[in-house]
């Protein structure tokens, strides 16, 4: 089996079968879990499912020699989590490889995919981290992948890691000239994500849905 047969991206959105990795994350499991249990710890991810698939969600999960190593998920603005806003654009929620699979240029792959996808939009945007504690979405790494940081804002959190300040960039990837670039609620971002609870920047991280917040962050 030569390297391009042995690769697959299948667009899961839709398809029962996979819908434990579309409810959990296919990283962040050391063991399989029953899909009742997803469901029951995850129910801001299931209804934000249930509300934007109908408008044109997609979750694409990378296999690589029958295992699933990668993963991205996007949308229009209606469909999107992230605060972003923009005619003609497709917000990418987030994008993972694992790490035994990198230096294959899977991210590329999935987002040569998505290009190819969703040929009638005009550009593409998502958010990046700088000087974040966790390694994921961090501005070099969506850099890599052909996006630019048009904004920023400086946050820290709350509860966790208190004064130390990091960085949220509204990444662009434009595919037509003279685009008018995305713009984004940055006070949306003081509440936090609530689509997946293991985004970087997910509402209830380190104990804060239990405080009793209406918002994790705070300006730095």
């Amino acid at each position: 089996m030569n390297r391009s047969s042995s690769i697959e991206i299948i667009d899961i959105t839709n398809k029962p079968e996979y819908e434990h990795l579309l409810v959990g994350c296919i990283f962040h499991r050391k063991k399989e879990i029953q899909l009742q249990e997803l469901i029951n710890g995850n129910p801001e991810r299931v209804r934000y499912l249930e509300s934007v698939i109908p408008k044109g969600l997609h979750t694409k999960i990378l296999f690589w020699k029958g295992d699933y190593v990668g993963m991205i998920e996007y949308g229009s603005p209606e469909a999107a989590g992230l605060p972003i806003s923009g005619e003609n654009i497709i917000i990418m929620n987030c994008i993972w490889i694992h790490r035994k699979a990198q230096g294959q240029s899977f991210g590329k792959m999935l987002i040569d995919d998505m290009i190819r996808s969703e040929e009638q939009a005009c550009g593409f945007a998502t958010l990046a981290l700088e000087d974040y504690w966790m390694i994921w979405i961090q501005k070099w790494m969506i850099e890599h992948l052909g996006f630019r940081s048009i904004d920023s804002i400086k946050l820290k959190h709350k509860t966790y890691k208190k004064g130390q300040c990091f960085k949220v960039h509204l990444m662009w990837r434009s595919i037509s000239d003279n685009v008018t670039p995305p713009t984004w609620d940055k006070r949306q971002l003081l509440y936090g994500i609530n689509y997946c609870h293991h985004h970087p920047l997910y509402w209830g991280k380190y104990g804060c849905a239990k405080s009793g917040l209406t918002e994790i962050h705070e300006k730095c």
